[in-house]
């Protein structure tokens, strides 16, 4: 029933890998998948070897997964979410004071785009945590923030109306901005509740068996809690699975080190299902690999490794 899969965790620790793995094995089973990347330094391109702009792109080698690569920050920028440029300039400069509402206003725009497309399942590949903790507090920022100035403008549409001419000197229609505030404010309200259905939304975290992605992992958890996110998968990434025999002594102390912390991890989230998968010798890149690699996400890798 899943709609919304956000997959997540600190810098580093694979979650571009995991995120198209995750949508490849979700495109066998699903009618539609589309995977976007709200990362500004984006790497699905990378991995699928394939060039993605901000409009959803098939995938070579498949005929139901999208990919999109979008930067919030920039979308804002090119889009002119109030009506005319001069209703834009003049509403921009009040709405942009609302802290935050730039970046939210295009994932809005994002949000308005994905829901008209139909995909079955959305997967977002973001960006380290903290930015992605900001990506999931934007509903809440825009509601409130379009709430704001609907009401300002009702108060005062007046004077805005005046002021607007003496600002550009064209007549605005308060009618038609109001019509699409209150659209925007209409599919924010609508997103947002689905965020907050675990039957529709869930976050998968993604760490390393190292203290510091360990330590991050527990506070997205708390945070995800704050808003009443789903979250009940966690992948441990890079796990080391020596050859048997193997006598490389910085190998042997770094799989102790890796055991202590897939230990806490197993104490801290004993009710999530955690899925540890391996650091392999090359990289993974391109459909292929990536295939491949996503198959250890259904069959653990540390049961065929058992029986080597």
């Amino acid at each position: 029933s899943l709609k919304w899969i956000f997959v997540g965790g600190k810098g580093g620790v694979g979650k571009t890998t995991c995120s198209c793995c995750i949508s490849i094995l979700l495109s066998k089973v699903r009618e539609s998948v589309l995977i976007i990347s709200t990362d500004p330094a984006h790497n699905l391109s990378d991995a699928f070897a394939q060039k993605f702009t901000k409009v959803p792109t098939l995938v070579n080698g498949f005929h139901n997964l999208f990919a999109m690569e979008i930067d919030p920050t920039q979308e804002a920028e090119e889009k002119e979410i109030f009506g005319s440029p001069s209703d834009n300039e003049f509403f921009k400069e009040l709405a942009y004071s609302i802290p935050g509402i730039d970046e939210a206003m295009s994932f809005a725009e994002v949000m308005k785009l994905v829901q008209s497309m139909r995909f079955s399942t959305i997967v977002f590949d973001t960006a380290p945590t903290g930015h992605t903790l900001r990506l999931l507090s934007f509903p809440t920022v825009l509601d409130k923030g379009l709430g704001k100035i609907m009401k300002l403008k009702s108060q005062f549409s007046g004077l805005f109306s005046q002021l607007q001419n003496m600002i550009s000197g064209s007549q605005a229609n308060p009618e038609e901005l109001q019509d699409k505030m209150e659209h925007t404010k209409k599919i924010i309200t609508e997103v947002n509740n689905q965020f907050r259905n675990p039957d529709l939304t869930t976050f998968i975290c993604v760490c390393i068996p190292e203290f510091l992605s360990v330590y991050e992992t527990e506070r997205l958890v708390q945070e995800l809690a704050k808003y009443k996110i789903d979250v009940d998968n966690i992948i441990i990434n890079q796990v080391l699975f020596p050859d048997k025999g193997n006598a490389c002594g910085f190998c042997h102390a770094r799989v102790n080190m890796q055991n202590k912390y897939i230990n806490q991890i197993n104490d801290l989230y004993e009710d999530f299902h955690v899925c540890k998968l391996p650091l392999l010798k090359q990289e993974i890149r391109g459909k292929e690999p990536l295939e491949s690699f996503s198959h250890y996400m259904l069959n653990p890798y540390e049961e065929m490794w058992k029986k080597q």
